[in-house]
């Protein structure tokens, strides 16, 4: 799985310590493995359940994420050098791990992604920051991971979760921009889509 996972996601390699590297290729694995899933089942789930028929797979949004994020990374080095420190191992890590969640939130019912029990009741946030902290990750990437959505819109969040929060946000609308999703919550087939933010 480890193997399929890293051809999957090369961005992996980007984390430059290779122990906080391992400890989010295991987060991944747990996920994966708690959620029933292979690695390719990433390729065809969606990255909401707010889209109705999702323009984007769950790896890509997670790719697209970490590349953004990288990007964010070069450009605050480049031209603001030392001035903003971040920590890019865990902002990384957090980047990646982001929705990791979601591979315990959603299932594959009588051939629809529906939202799990667990899902239902925690959402992806918790879950990741859940198994993120069982596998050993520090609590900064923990904190990324629980307030990178709207759970985290009133408390102080890291600079690293941050910059994840506004990224993921900017995915997420960079479709309902397209109209994809009504302003009423509701996908174009006019079905109430999950009430809860992305």
């Amino acid at each position: 799985m480890r193997e399929k996972l890293l051809r999957l996601v090369p961005e992996l390699e980007w984390i430059k310590d290779n122990g906080l590297r391992e400890k989010v290729i295991s987060t991944w694995v747990e996920a994966l493995r708690r959620g029933g899933w292979e690695p390719e089942d990433m390729l065809n789930l969606p990255f909401t359940l707010l889209l109705g028929d999702s323009p984007s797979s769950f790896l890509e949004h997670i790719r697209a994420v970490v590349r953004m994020t990288k990007h964010a990374i070069d450009v605050i080095r480049e031209i603001y050098r030392d001035r903003v420190e971040l920590n890019e191992d865990y902002l990384m890590a957090g980047a990646l791990l982001h929705d990791v969640g979601k591979l315990m939130e959603y299932e594959l019912k009588d051939g629809r992604y529906v939202q799990t029990k667990i899902g239902g009741t925690l959402r992806h946030p918790f879950i990741g920051a859940a198994l993120a902290y069982l596998n050993g990750l520090p609590s900064e990437i923990v904190h990324i991971i629980a307030f990178h959505s709207h759970e985290g819109d009133h408390i102080n969040r890291s600079l690293e979760a941050m910059i994840v929060n506004k990224v993921d946000l900017l995915n997420f609308e960079l479709f309902k921009a397209k109209g994809e999703v009504t302003s009423a919550g509701q996908n174009r087939s006019g079905k109430d889509s999950v009430k809860q933010a992305w």
